[in-house]
C-alpha cells in the first residue's frame, strides 16, 4: 500500500441535494420516456395475411410451401449456399437450421389484414372476416399451432374508414374476449398514420374497451405504420413519429415502415420502390433515432419481387431478399415483412448466417468483459450489452442454441439478460 491520499472537497452537501432537487423532474422524464428495450422477443418478420384468405392452416401452409420451393430450387446445403454465397462453414448449419425452422415454426408474427391486402368490402361481409379471425387465433393458441405473435392489422384513423377500422377492431377483440381472453402474442397494427393525433383517437378506442371488458388498464398496446411522409417530418420541421411515440402513451410496441406507400407519397417511380432506397434509408434513420430507449421496436419493410417462377427468377428473387435483409440486420433493423412463403427460406437463412457468423467473435468479447481478460477491443457496458442482445436475439430465433452460447461465453440466458436489459443508472454498475 502506498501512502494514503488526502481528501480535500470545498462543496458543502447541501450543493448536491440541490442539484438532485433541480434534477428529480428531469430524471423522472427520462425514466418515462425512456424505459429502454422491454427485454422480450422480438419476431424476426411480419407476414401479412388478407383476412379472406387467412384460416386454420395459414402457417402450416406457408411452411409447407417454403419447404417446396427448397425442395426445387435448392434441394441440399451446398445448392442453396451457392444461390446466397454462403461460406462452406456456414452452408451445413445455416440450410439445416431454416429446414428445421419451416418444420417447427413457419411465421413468428402473423398480422390477419383487414387493411390494402383485403379491401373494401360491405359491412357484414368484414364483420364475418373479423369474428373469424377472432375464433381462429384463439382456437391456434389453445391448440398450441398459433405464430408466437399473432393479431390484425386495422383500417386507418382518416375519415373514409375511420367508423369501419374501429367496428373490425372491436369486432375482433370481443371476439377474442368470448373466446377466452387476450393471448399473450396479441399485436394490433394503426396503419397510414399521419398526425399524432391519429395515435392519441386509438389509445382512447382501446383505453374504451379496456374499460368496457374490466381489463387493466394499458393492457393492449399497438404498432404503428410509418407510411407517408408528414409522419417523418410533420408541417412545422418536427420528427411527428417522436411525438406520435410520445402520444401513444405507453402502448406503442413498433414502428413498421411501409415500403410502397412512403415510397408513393415521395414520387418516387415504380421501379424504384426498395427499402434500399435513399428515401427510405432517411426515413428509418429517423425512425430509429425517435424510437431509442423508448422500448419501441423499429421494422423494415418488404420486397414486392416475388420468388416464383423458373429456377432462375427464384435465385434472383431469393439473392435480391437475403442481401437486403442482410443490409437492414446490419442497420440494426432486426425485423421484416414478408410477402410470399418463398421468401421465408431466405429471410432466416439471412438472420441464421448474421448470427452465426459473428457469434463466435460476439461471445468471446463477451466473455473477456465479464471475466476482466482484455483482448485486442476495449469494451464498455453499452457495448456488453450489445453482445449480450445480439446473442439473445440469435437464441430467440433458433440461429444459437443456449449450449454453444452457454460453452463460449460461460453465461446462461439469466445472465444475457442481465446484461442486455439493465435498467438506466445501472451500466456502470454492471462494469464493477
Amino acid at each position: 500500500m502506498g501512502q494514503q491520499e488526502k481528501v480535500a472537497t470545498s462543496l458543502a452537501g447541501a450543493v448536491g441535494e440541490e442539484i438532485s432537487a433541480s434534477l428529480a423532474p428531469v430524471d423522472a422524464e427520462l425514466e418515462r420516456r425512456y424505459p429502454g428495450d422491454p427485454g422480450t422477443r422480438q419476431p424476426v418478420h411480419t407476414v401479412y395475411v388478407p383476412g379472406d384468405v387467412f384460416d386454420a392452416g395459414t402457417i402450416r401452409s406457408w411452411g409447407d410451401q417454403a419447404l417446396a420451393a427448397l425442395d426445387e430450387h435448392a434441394p441440399d446445403a451446398a445448392s442453396f449456399a451457392r444461390v446466397l454465397g454462403l461460406t462452406d462453414d456456414l452452408a451445413e448449419p445455416v440450410y439445416g437450421r431454416v429446414r428445421a425452422k419451416l418444420e417447427r415454426e413457419p411465421i413468428e408474427d402473423l398480422r390477419v389484414d383487414f387493411e390494402d391486402g383485403y379491401g373494401n368490402r360491405t359491412d357484414a361481409e368484414e364483420d364475418e372476416a373479423a369474428a373469424r379471425a377472432a375464433r381462429l387465433i384463439a382456437e391456434a393458441y389453445e391448440q398450441g399451432t398459433a405464430a408466437p405473435y399473432m393479431g390484425i392489422r386495422m383500417k386507418c384513423m382518416e375519415a373514409p374508414v375511420r367508423a369501419r377500422g374501429i367496428r373490425t377492431l372491436d369486432v375482433f377483440l370481443s371476439g377474442l374476449m368470448e373466446a377466452g381472453g387476450l393471448p399473450d402474442g396479441l399485436v394490433l397494427t394503426l396503419p397510414k398514420v399521419t398526425y399524432p393525433e391519429q395515435v392519441t383517437a386509438m389509445v382512447r378506442l382501446l383505453e374504451a374497451f379496456e374499460k368496457a371488458r374490466g381489463l387493466t388498464p394499458g393492457r393492449i398496446g399497438f404498432e404503428i405504420q410509418i407510411e407517408t411522409s408528414q409522419s417523418i417530418l410533420a408541417a412545422d420541421g418536427t420528427a411527428a413519429v417522436a411525438r406520435m411515440i410520445q402520444a401513444a402513451e405507453g402502448r406503442a410496441t413498433g414502428l413498421h415502415y411501409g415500403t410502397f406507400d412512403y415510397s408513393a407519397c415521395l414520387g418516387v417511380s415504380a421501379a424504384h420502390q426498395a427499402s434500399d432506397h435513399p428515401a427510405a434509408d432517411h426515413a428509418k434513420a429517423v425512425m430509429q433515432v425517435a424510437a431509442a430507449g423508448t422500448g419501441v421496436r423499429v421494422s423494415d419493410g418488404s420486397t414486392n419481387v416475388l420468388p416464383v417462377g423458373p429456377t432462375a427468377k427464384v435465385h434472383d428473387a431469393w439473392r435480391l431478399h437475403y442481401g437486403l435483409t442482410r443490409r437492414a440486420l446490419a442497420r440494426a433493423y432486426y425485423q421484416g415483412w414478408d410477402m410470399h412463403p418463398g421468401h421465408i427460406p431466405t429471410r432466416y437463412a439471412a438472420v441464421f448466417a448474421f448470427y452465426r457468423e459473428g457469434f463466435e467473435q460476439a461471445a468471446g468479447r463477451l466473455a473477456r468483459y465479464v471475466n476482466r481478460a482484455g483482448g485486442d477491443v476495449m469494451d464498455e457496458p453499452a457495448t456488453a450489452k450489445a453482445l449480450s442482445g445480439y446473442l439473445l436475439r440469435g437464441l430467440d430465433c433458433g440461429a444459437l442454441d443456449n449450449g454453444e452460447v452457454a460453452r463460449l461465453t460461460g453465461l446462461t440466458r439469466t445472465d444475457l439478460e442481465s446484461f442486455s436489459a439493465p435498467r438506466r443508472g445501472d451500466l456502470t454498475a454492471s462494469a464493477q
